[in-house]
């Protein structure tokens, strides 16, 4: 029945179109309300995986492209995150990760490198950090013959995970390096990096295309340029072991 509302004595207004006008500013209202949650929800899940990765990165969103290369700062800062499905991710991927840390614990205590060498996990990042003065002379990038074997070793361990990805990184402290090889501690950094990585790489069981080399410079410090001790832990290379996560984007 239409509804209708008199003006005065001669004129009357249909007023029918009302209801399907308020169904319809209903169903906009809900579209909206769902597009708003999808996005929240997205951005939620981009803050848990950039998080895992932050202890080390210092605030970096990048899981790794899988590309041989050496990377710049901005690159590996500038990765897609969106590929990443965490649904994807089970405690049998963590279990994998345990798996390998305690297998490199027992090497690095077995042969007393607790002091070159450190390990720590989280639920989607397995890194391994070398001290500096182990693997280089100062100002060089040729790794030590006596610490190939660590990288040889890690490469024996890696060939049980076929499916993870592999990032080398290189670090410096704050003083300003410059040689007829290397004109600054980007050029440093990152050719030890990719030095390590390529020791690793060796070993042709492993898949080059999940592994990543990359130069950090000074810029991502563990501790005080101030002190001595706090520029050698910061001179160091580091063996970043994450899961492939497989994207659900079209």
């Amino acid at each position: 029945m239409k509804r209708t509302r008199k003006l005065d004595n001669h004129t009357k207004i249909d007023e029918s179109w009302l209801i399907p006008y308020a169904d319809l500013l209903v169903l906009l209202l809900a579209l909206f309300i769902v597009l708003f949650s999808s996005s929240e929800i997205d951005s939620e899940k981009m803050k848990k995986l950039a998080s895992s990765l932050n202890a080390y990165l210092d605030g970096g969103t990048s899981i790794l492209e899988g590309d041989t290369r050496v990377k710049s700062a901005d690159d590996f800062d500038n990765g897609d995150l969106t590929s990443i499905d965490e649904t994807n991710f089970t405690p049998h991927y963590e279990y994998d990760l345990e798996s390998l840390k305690n297998q490199l614990q027992a090497y690095i205590d077995n042969n007393e490198l607790t002091s070159q060498l450190k390990i720590e996990m989280d639920k989607y990042l397995l890194k391994l950090t070398i001290s500096d003065n182990t693997l280089f002379e100062p100002g060089s990038a040729d790794v030590k013959f006596g610490s190939r074997k660590l990288a040889i070793t890690i490469a024996e361990l890696l060939e049980n995970y076929p499916d993870y990805e592999v990032l080398v990184a290189g670090h410096t402290d704050n003083i300003p390096h410059h040689s007829e090889q290397f004109e600054s501690n980007w050029e440093l950094s990152s050719t030890r990096a990719l030095n390590y990585m390529r020791i690793l790489l060796e070993n042709e069981k492993l898949d080059p295309q999940n592994f990543s080399a990359i130069g950090y410079s000074e810029y991502h410090p563990v501790a005080t340029n101030d002190t001595s001790e706090g520029r050698e832990a910061n001179r160091r290379v580091e063996v970043l072991i994450t899961k492939v996560f497989e994207s659900t984007q079209n």
